[in-house]
């Protein structure tokens, strides 16, 4: 990865943001996640990313898909309140939400929360990340990651903290980022969904955690 020139030292490779039992915790997590998981769970996600890219803006029914595979109930005023918004204006603004989180003109974390913020003005989306950054996934497979309340448990059972202080999403992006250093200083290579994964299973209930030193 570093290309020497000339007597120039190379940087030093970042220490990795977890020591390496806590490493095969969150390891052992994305296995487990993936050998109980079905294979065709993500069907709805895989097949709204290519709507979104197509497209590049996430209509109503993808938002409508999504509350289904995040098992988001739909039975409150939010849901009401965004049918209630044409169809033009709900992409109107999610189109800027889609072009913020694939720029590569900023880092991933100021991305995810340029995204984050331009979803705020649509109903049940200006608080809470956890099906914002559903949509954010979606909207950019490859390099968002889903938070919500077990992620956060994941990251506590690390060792880690993140505060719910405003700009949540982009500090949650930062740790996710690391954890894929993490991963590549132990020779693999995961993306940021890779991390959510193996959070969410590492905070769900029944998740057995040995003692991290």
């Amino acid at each position: 990865m570093w290309h020497a020139s000339g007597m120039t030292q190379q940087p030093m490779a970042p220490k990795p943001l977890i020591n390496p039992q806590r490493w095969k915790i969150l390891h052992g997590a994305h296995a487990a996640f993936i050998a109980e998981s079905s294979p065709v769970y993500d069907e709805v996600l895989v097949e709204v990313a290519g709507r979104i890219e197509k497209s590049g803006s996430v209509g109503k029914a993808d938002i409508g898909a999504m509350v289904l595979w995040k098992r988001v109930r739909a039975d409150t005023r939010w849901v009401g309140e965004l049918m209630a918004i044409p169809e033009m204006n709900v992409r109107a603004v999610t189109e800027k939400a889609v072009a913020a989180v694939n720029s590569e003109a900023v880092t991933t974390p100021q991305a995810a929360s340029d995204g984050r913020r331009a979803l705020a003005t649509l109903p049940g989306l200006k608080t809470g990340d956890a099906f914002a950054s559903a949509l954010l996934l979606a909207s950019a497979p490859h390099r968002m990651a889903v938070y919500d309340r077990r992620a956060q448990t994941g990251l506590k059972e690390l060792g880690l903290t993140l505060s719910s202080k405003p700009g949540r999403y982009r500090r949650y992006m930062a740790l996710v980022e690391e954890l894929c250093l993490t991963a590549k200083h132990h020779g693999h290579t995961w993306i940021a969904r890779d991390v959510d994964v193996a959070l969410y299973k590492l905070g769900g209930p029944g998740t057995t955690v040995p003692t991290a030193s």
